[in-house]
């Protein structure tokens, strides 16, 4: 008895076949295009030595800036976030989204999706 796929898993199977072609690196390029797309629950921290002095919560994704003339990278990255003034991790009343940019040179900082 022959068996045929049904269309979603012939897309899905082919989608395999071809990520598993691609190098690491596109692999997470097609990966973080996808995270972009559905998003992600950040949160960024900001360090002063071992010092947390600030923390940015519901992130939908961070990007790394790029000149409009030159489309060179720039030396920094953006994004939106709510900022959490009290650093309890949650947004509070009052607390609300705002831009914010982080140095790739001098900001100690880590990235991470929220387990919440």
């Amino acid at each position: 008895m022959t068996r045929r796929l049904s269309g979603a898993a012939l897309v899905l199977l082919l989608a395999a076949t071809a990520l598993a072609g691609c190098t690491q690196e596109k692999q997470n390029e097609i990966r973080r295009s996808v995270q972009n797309w559905t998003g992600t629950n950040g949160v960024l921290e900001v360090y002063a030595g071992d010092k947390l002095v600030r923390r940015f919560i519901k992130i939908d994704k961070m990007s790394t800036a790029y000149g409009t003339d030159d489309k060179v990278a720039r030396p920094y990255r953006y994004g939106y976030g709510v900022l959490d003034e009290n650093l309890n991790g949650t947004q509070d009343e009052g607390e609300k989204r705002v831009y914010f940019e982080i140095s790739d040179y001098s900001t100690a900082y880590v990235f991470y999706e929220s387990p919440r």
